[in-house]
């Protein structure tokens, strides 16, 4: 009888699938085109839908067509929920979840027998993911997503058909949601004005801006954790491409391949892979009339750290970047605006990288939509063709890479228990296990390289698909230098040089490159559960619980203590506490029985244990809390502002945002205790204008009210806050704001002028012959000093050719304090610097005295991107330090 029932149970769930099948087939004639449903055509002059109007569209064809499918991936970092929509065959889109078992297989499998990956081969289908639009100001690819979207689910093109029998489009509508709906919604409130076109105040995002292409290793962002977790876990798409625009003065359209440097741990079939869907798409587009389409030109494919870094996961990945309009609002441009930027193409002329120029003329948000739908039906069109070809390399490859973990080295990296930063170790396992990568842990003590390593280390091989990702976030970066010509000119890198996760977060990893397999075949398991240290239960009876200050989790613990209404406290003095001798500036958070509910919210998002102490007699501490902040962030889209934001926010730091344009009217003497600075021109932070490289003021494209500045009145009240005892914190180019002659006014109306004894002598080392792009510099720390607790004698930071300072011998009531400098010699730890030696025995950070007044001042970003965990620990102690006479 039971058996009766599950069978007319399934019978009814299948023919209610068929039923909704057919109700979609019958409404392919019902489907309303875009123009229908937006009230115009997608691409039309000086219109723009928003991001909800764009999803209803998408559920209207999901709920019409059999060729469309649309799923939840996640939320934004703001709520929005945000999609895929699977676009293909009827029979595919049924048959979405054994296609992905495919893949997975494909992937991930290097030992599937040859009858059965052959019956793979057959049976899958190509997986092309699009993702459209993370730069919100580069509106065209998600305008353009309906037009695609409505053309392969109505099309009766034989041709296109195929493709889709051959091909399954992932499209992402739009990667940034939030960004997408503040552009829309700034653009509609300018339309019909003078200042139709400009740029939104602010960064379109809640934190990151344009620089969330940047957070592809770190993943601090859910947006792109969303967008991983389809390579990294799910989908596992054979190809990806990320579409993008770029300035409005040059080529039309960029596509594959990249230009040099590219990335030495990828396998020479990427790139190959790469150059052919390239050249499909030029020849595809100029054939259709669409001209200026470049390939090799001025972006390079050697970092990781954008989307593209499904590149390291054996996806044929890369960028598409369209000429920009003013959102909708057309645009002329003079042939004579025309220009070549750079690498592959140095003038706007034709070229072997450019065929068949654009020769100018108004160029139209229609015409990106058309570029962007013409180079998805060419891809489309492409993997079609080679659908074959292309699932047997994923395999190929996958087996490739695990050949090469077992033959070639390093074949392990080991991540020793014991770390200076617990948490960030714990930290560093989570994320590698978010990328996909298997993670092992020792079950027995081994030696390996005459270096004992215990039960418990973190152990990776090498020997996994994802092999050229693992080698390329935990080795140190060496830039592979190129010339444009013999012994000339050496081709500059597009962004940053460093990305190693160890030296960026502050882990020590050993990279092991003996083979080892008869030691290590049996001595390792994997960790499948949630990597967490061993801790043990909250006591029934503790006055305290006590977190090192060597972990940036401890304080986190320690803000979101004081935000719960503990008591925290810091020891002002080294203490031996249970065998354990625990360092000066380590934090107290004591027991209440009336908050323990409120302590137990605490441990359960710490991830590491504190020391529970029975007794704090003989400890000498602080009672703890935390300052009144005000973060200054312009509406210039101020990145490095919204970064800092992020991690405040994140280990629950409060404060307030504050514009240079509000300074003339804000009391910081009576609201705030700490002012932070990010990195920023002094010229946006003063006049709300541009300095370029030649000293020429720029007026930036905003309208006026979001581009004043703090100006002489707004300086003279923040030098005012110092003298009373505030705390500065200034990083990077900020730092410059507070060099030359400073102003302050008294109570009695007279005014100090007074210069603080430092300078940036930058500028002179670069004409020396210093460049760095990014890249991990060593640095030695002052010991014991307040600004230094929990950080090692040395370390690194991010330095990308910011402010170095020279100090001097102060007067009057000044003084001056060389926190960390760098050393002598071998400088460079990852990445790339030329003259290097420029910088020995160089200040890069210092603290710096006036009346009762600090500032800090860093040459190098502390939190840059989200990503330098290990300088963390500088930002919060420069905010924790004491007022002086308190």
């Amino acid at each position: 009888m039971l058996s009766i029932l599950l069978f007319l149970l399934i019978f009814s769930h299948l023919n209610a699938e068929n039923k909704a099948q057919k109700l979609k087939a019958q409404n392919i004639g019902k489907i309303e085109t875009p123009a229908e449903h937006f009230g115009f055509e997608p691409g039309a002059d000086r219109m723009l839908f928003d991001y909800e109007e764009l999803i209803d569209y998408l559920q209207k064809l999901d709920n019409a067509s059999t060729r469309l499918k649309l799923t939840e991936i996640g939320n934004s970092p703001m709520g929005k929920k945000m999609y895929i929509a699977f676009i293909s065959s009827e029979k595919n889109i049924k048959s979405l979840n054994k296609l992905k078992d495919i893949n997975r297989k494909l992937a991930l499998n290097p030992n599937i027998p040859e009858p059965n990956r052959d019956s793979l081969l057959n049976k899958g289908k190509v997986f092309f993911l699009a993702t459209l639009s993370m730069h919100s100001d580069e509106i065209g690819p998600s305008q353009s997503a309906p037009l695609v979207a409505y053309d392969l689910v109505t099309t009766e093109d034989s041709q296109k058909r195929e493709w889709l029998d051959n091909v399954v489009l992932m499209m992402v509508p739009c990667h940034n949601p939030d960004g997408m709906n503040m552009v829309v919604n700034n653009y509609k409130k300018y339309k019909g004005t003078k200042y139709e076109g400009t740029q939104m105040p602010g960064i379109y995002h809640k934190y990151t801006g344009h620089d969330n292409n940047r957070d592809f290793i770190t993943l601090t962002q859910e947006d792109n954790r969303n967008i991983a977790r389809i390579y990294n876990k799910d989908w596992f798409p054979q190809i990806m491409v990320e579409k993008h625009q770029m300035f409005s003065n040059s080529v039309r359209y960029s596509v594959p391949p990249a230009h040099d440097p590219i990335a030495e741990n990828i396998d020479a079939g990427i790139w190959n892979w790469s150059k052919i869907i390239g050249a499909n798409i030029a020849t595809d587009l100029t054939k259709q009339g669409l001209h200026g389409i470049s390939q090799n030109y001025f972006y390079d494919e050697y970092a990781p750290f954008f989307s593209s870094s499904s590149t390291w996961k054996n996806v044929t990945s890369f960028l598409t970047e369209a000429a920009s309009v003013k959102y909708a609002t057309p645009i002329f441009i003079e042939p004579t605006e025309l220009k070549g930027y750079g690498k592959g193409l140095s003038e706007y002329k034709k070229s072997i990288n450019m065929p068949s120029p654009w020769p100018g003329g108004w160029w139209r948000l229609s015409d990106i939509v058309s570029y962007e739908k013409a180079s998805i039906m060419s891809v489309l069109k492409t993997a079609s063709l080679h659908r074959h070809e292309i699932l047997k390399f994923r395999n190929d490859l996958c087996i490739k890479e695990v050949s090469n973990g077992k033959t070639i080295p390093p074949y392990y990296y080991i991540i020793p228990l014991k770390q200076h930063d617990e948490s960030e170790f714990v930290n560093l396992v989570h994320l590698l296990k978010q990328h996909g990568v298997h993670i092992y842990q020792l079950n027995k003590p081994v030696v390996l390289d005459e270096k004992t390593y215990q039960k418990g280390d973190i152990i990776i091989p090498l020997s996994q698909p994802f092999r050229p990702f693992i080698k390329e976030v935990l080795e140190r970066q060496k830039f592979p230098v190129r010339h444009y010509t013999p012994g000339g000119k050496v081709i500059k890198p597009y962004d940053a040089t460093s990305w190693s996760l160890p030296l960026h977060m502050g882990v020590k990893v050993d990279e092991i490159k003996n083979p080892y397999s008869e030691v290590l075949d049996s001595a390792y398991v994997e960790i499948k559960e949630i990597f967490k240290l061993v801790t043990e239960d909250i006591p029934h009876d503790f006055e305290a619980a006590v977190f090192t200050v060597q972990n940036n989790e401890s304080f986190k613990a320690a803000f979101l203590g004081l935000q719960l209404g503990l008591k925290v406290a810091r020891l002002t003095k080294a203490a031996n506490i249970s065998s354990r001798t625990l360092a000066k500036g380590s934090f107290i958070i004591y027991n209440n029985a009336d908050k323990i509910s409120s302590f137990k919210t605490l441990i359960d998002e710490i991830n590491v244990p504190p020391i529970y102490i029975s007794n704090l007699s003989k400890v000498e501490s602080s009672t703890m809390k935390i300052p009144k902040i005000a973060l200054v962030e312009s509406w210039l889209h101020d990145m490095d502002a919204g970064w800092t934001r992020f991690i405040f926010d994140s280990y629950h730091l409060p404060f307030k945002t504050v514009r240079p344009g509000d300074f003339e009217k804000t009391d910081f003497t009576k609201d705030f205790d700490v002012v932070v600075f990010p990195n920023n021109r002094k010229s946006v932070l003063m006049s709300g204008k541009i300095k370029t490289r030649s000293g020429e003021l720029i007026i930036p494209n905003f309208p006026p009210e979001y581009t004043k500045g703090i100006g002489k009145k707004g300086m003279t009240k923040l030098m005012s806050f110092a003298e009373n005892g505030g705390i500065i914190i200034s990083w990077g180019n900020s730092s410059n704001l507070f060099q030359g002659i400073l102003e302050i006014k008294q109570e009695n109306n007279t005014k100090e002028e007074f210069q603080l004894p430092y300078k940036n002598i930058s500028k002179i080392l670069k004409t020396s012959g210093l460049y760095c792009p990014g890249s991990i510099l060593k640095i030695d720390l002052l010991n014991d000093h307040p600004i230094t607790l929990g950080m090692k004698s040395e370390t690194g930071i991010f330095y990308n050719g910011g402010p170095v300072f020279a100090t001097s011998i102060p007067n009057f009531d000044m003084d001056r304090r060389v926190i960390g400098k760098f050393p002598e010699k071998n400088i460079l730890l990852s990445g790339y610097c030329e003259k290097e030696e420029v910088l020995s025995n160089k200040t890069c950070l210092v603290w710096l005295k006036k009346g009762k007044g600090q500032l800090v001042l860093f040459g190098f970003n502390p939190q840059f991107r989200a990503s330098t965990n290990t300088s963390f620990k500088l930002l919060f102690n420069s905010i924790l330090l004491s007022k002086i006479n308190d």
